[in-house]
């Protein structure tokens, strides 16, 4: 009976429920035997479906159940801040997934419910636009709200994500942060807007170039572009300081899924790019450095292997 109730992501609203004349004792028993998993007050997903997701799945499952029980056409809402960001395709890192973020569209005050924290909604037409018949705050917007609860170091990955994929503009994010200058801390998100620049290819890309200011590193150049003697287009790598002979990648699984070519296993896309290193190498005759995520979590011993190496390749 509740796998003909349960929409298409397995979800089931008590309501649903309710009405179709299962009262709330079966759906205890439900979730007492494992049948069914309460994912917030009045919502539920089928077990089944609930053990086969990951972190990011099960909160985009929450996200779901959330906008049915707030579909309220008198007291509409729009789907903001951390939670917009994840519909949008944004970076997960660092991000406090545990509630769903709803912007109040015709009411004032910030409170939380189970699961749920609501925002008052000061939101302009060029704030909001509508995804699968929803609102949704515009990327713009949705970058800047979530740089504006998250840590310094996602904050920065967001908004750089957002660059990169051409979803918001610096000018936007500006002309966002402007609008937001009667908010507490708007100090703070300026600076992690400053920190931000659009060219990380990723958060590991991002974190690296923040660990880098951190520990009084020279700024790397971003991106930087080798080539062949003929002119041709060798490779590109994530950093490079020139004067000091020295390239640097930063390796996370993302990564390689990204550079996988269809029907090439992650073995063969590895080798391929050891290839690619090894070409690089020969042609600038610098030493590369390859850090990996447990890298960034020792940032003083990073920072002293980096300047290790720039002694190596004077």
């Amino acid at each position: 009976m509740f796998e003909l109730l349960a929409d298409s992501q397995g979800i089931l609203l008590r309501r649903d429920v309710v009405a179709s004349g299962i009262d709330d004792a079966a759906l205890r028993r439900a979730v007492q035997v494992g049948r069914l998993v309460r994912i917030r007050q009045g919502a539920y997903v089928l077990s089944a479906v609930w053990n086969q997701l990951d972190r990011l799945a099960r909160y985009r499952a929450l996200t779901s159940a959330v906008l049915q029980l707030y579909d309220d056409p008198a007291s509409p809402v729009a789907l903001s801040h951390t939670s917009a960001n994840i519909e949008q395709g944004g970076p997960s890192w660092g991000l406090d997934l545990s509630a769903v973020h709803l912007t109040h569209l015709n009411e004032t005050g910030d409170r939380s419910s189970a699961k749920v924290i609501h925002h008052r909604g000061t939101c302009r037409v060029n704030d909001l636009s509508r995804m699968d018949g929803r609102w949704i705050t515009s990327p713009a917007r949705t970058a800047m709200d979530t740089a504006s609860i998250a840590p310094r170091a996602a904050g920065v990955a967001v908004l750089d994500d957002y660059q990169r994929r051409g979803l918001a503009t610096r000018e936007e994010l500006e002309i966002v942060l402007t609008a937001m200058k009667l908010w507490p801390d708007t100090l703070g998100l300026l600076r992690i807007l400053q920190l931000s620049d659009g060219k990380a290819e990723s958060v590991g890309e991002t974190r690296t170039r923040l660990l880098c200011r951190s520990q009084g590193l020279p700024a790397p150049v971003p991106q930087f572009e080798i080539f062949h003697p003929s002119g041709r287009l060798a490779g590109r790598v994530d950093f490079a300081w020139p004067d000091r002979r020295t390239m640097l990648e930063f390796d996370g699984m993302q990564k390689y899924l990204r550079l996988r070519r269809a029907g090439e296993t992650i073995e063969q896309t590895v080798l391929r790019e050891k290839a690619r290193e090894d070409r690089l190498r020969e042609l600038t005759g610098w030493l590369m450095i390859r850090l990996v995520w447990a890298d960034l979590e020792h940032p003083e011993a990073t920072a002293a292997r980096i300047r290790r190496m720039f002694a190596q390749a004077a």
